[in-house]
């Protein structure tokens, strides 16, 4: 089934009983939706706003076992992790991409300690590695990392981990879904849980954003994967429901390629605050990130805060020749992790465990919470596991592993800002050449045209200027000034798809230019 959302629709209208319903299209929602797809299961998936609109997209861009998971001891996390990270590019080659790391070392010791660590790492991926870690000389970590300080440096160790763009890997998944014969959703937001007659969760409302219509699905199994909303949901289910997660901010600043000029990454082991921060290529631009600070509250657009944004730059400041400065800050991005709530107030999130847990409510609402993009498949096996056992659904054997994930491609050209697309690329290219206009650039400065807004529109549910600039072309996530500059002529184009007026348009800007605010940072 094409992913067209009118059509989506009309089949959530005419089809209200379900074996599955999921709640929440960020990577965790869309791997279940995908596995019971895949299993055979019929399966619908809601998204409140867009796929991968909350913490999802604002990742570090890695696929990665979780090196600092090891400092920690967390053996088995790790191991999975690079299980699961060997797969993503086994199955997404056009999205996953082996990423050489460079930590660079000013003690002996360090070159020792972490050539030790990283060796125990790729031993551990074994079967599933991307390449193996080595020391290299001073001479060759400059050579790798020109703009890395080099007074006192003693040398360094290359390690492999994957890199990739999140949204796009949600909107393929998406895809996915739908060619297994899945029914996804955007703009649907759950309102309320059904129950049997014994109180047995039985399926959920939802009201259609664009319509207003209140919609009900009759479900055998709902799985709710709202991240740092799941207790919104739980208390759906159940009204005396207690608060269970916690969480835990994230920031990332966006560079010149300047900073980082060629394809190697920074790893900076450990910090001031004892973390681990990266500096990352992506999409012509640097990544660099992240912190992890505990917040009240859960928040879909989350500002990030002066202290995280000091902290990347103070210590980006102490491994870079020329460090970036606020006036570099091309975009900022936080995003917030959900963390089991800590017994004891004050606990540190560093303390706090990143593998994924799943909670049964009494009336079997299954709740599946934590972990990381990396981990998605496993995720969703796991969740759909649970609910076989549980008696909710007839046992069927996961098929994830080695399914290939839409716009499959292997060694795509990463010179070509279209290689995200995979096999999609030729169309869009053809698209771009049926008529001058589709041709056109969104802004000057960078390649994206009117033809991946259509495309959008058209194929991967985009329906206003956000879903296009943030998470289709990621124009947001690498200049926030462009994708305001370029929001005009994105609204127009969207408008003319989906026919809509001038007010549409005049309030998409308005709404577009505001959130992009939070994007930009001034000191």
């Amino acid at each position: 089934m094409v992913m067209d959302r009118d059509k989506m629709m009309d089949a959530l209208k005419e089809n209200q009983q379900w074996d599955v319903v999921v709640i929440g299209g960020g990577a965790t929602g869309l791997g279940v939706a995908v596995d019971a797809a895949a299993r055979g299961y019929k399966v619908a998936l809601l998204e409140m706003i867009d796929f991968a609109k909350g913490t999802s997209c604002k990742s570090t861009k890695l696929v990665h076992g979780g090196v600092r998971y090891l400092q920690h001891g967390d053996v088995m996390l790790v191991w999975e992790a690079l299980r699961e990270r060997g797969r993503m590019k086994q199955n997404a080659p056009h999205l996953v991409k082996d990423q050489s790391f460079v930590i660079s070392n000013y003690t002996y010791w360090n070159n020792f300690l972490y050539f030790c660590g990283l060796t125990f790492y790729d031993m551990l991926s074994f079967g599933f590695g991307y390449g193996r870690s080595r020391f290299i000389s001073a001479g060759k970590v400059i050579k790798c990392l020109p703009t890395t300080v080099k007074r006192g440096l003693k040398g360094g160790i290359v390690y492999h981990d994957g890199q990739f763009d999140d949204s796009r890997m949600a909107v393929n998944l998406a895809q996915t879904c739908t060619e297994l014969g899945g029914v996804v959703v955007n703009k649907a937001k759950v309102t309320a849980m059904l129950h049997d007659e014994v109180g047995k969760v039985a399926g959920v409302k939802f009201t259609d954003a664009e319509l207003g219509e209140e919609i009900t699905l009759k479900a055998r199994c709902v799985v709710n994967a709202c991240g740092v909303f799941v207790d919104n949901v739980m208390s759906m289910d159940a009204p005396e429901h207690k608060k269970m997660v916690t969480p835990s901010q994230g920031v990332h600043l966006v560079f010149d390629k300047k900073f980082l000029p060629g394809d190697y990454a920074v790893m900076i082991p450990k910090t001031s605050d004892g973390r681990v921060l990266f500096a990352v290529p992506w999409h012509d631009k640097v990544v660099v990130g992240t912190t992890d600070i505990m917040r009240p509250e859960a928040e879909l657009e989350p500002l990030p805060l002066k202290e995280e944004i000091d902290f990347i730059l103070n210590t980006a400041a102490l491994y870079f020749e020329t460090p970036p400065q606020y006036a570099d800050i091309l975009s900022v991005f936080a995003g917030q992790r959900p963390l089991a709530a800590p017994k004891n107030e004050g606990k540190s999130t560093k303390e706090l465990s990143r593998g994924h847990k799943i909670i049964v409510s009494p009336h079997k609402l299954i709740t599946i919470t934590g972990g990381k993009w990396t981990s998605y498949r496993r995720m969703a096996e796991d969740t759909l596991d649970k609910a076989i056992k549980l008696g909710l659904l007839e046992a069927k054997k996961c098929r994830t592993k080695n399914l290939r994930i839409h716009g499959y491609r292997p060694h795509p050209d990463l010179n070509n800002h279209l290689y995200v697309y995979g096999s999609d690329e030729a169309a869009i290219r053809d698209l771009a050449g049926s008529t001058p206009a589709y041709a056109e650039k969104l802004h000057n400065d960078y390649p994206y045209t009117v033809a991946e807004v259509i495309w959008a529109v058209r194929h991967e549910m985009a329906r206003d200027v956000e879903d296009v600039l943030a998470r289709r072309v990621r124009l947001l996530y690498i200049d926030a000034r462009a994708a305001i500059a370029a929001a005009p002529a994105v609204a127009q184009v969207i408008a003319k798809e989906l026919n809509k007026g001038q007010d549409w348009i005049d309030r998409q800007i308005e709404t577009f230019t505001a959130l992009s605010q939070k994007y930009l940072i001034t000191n």
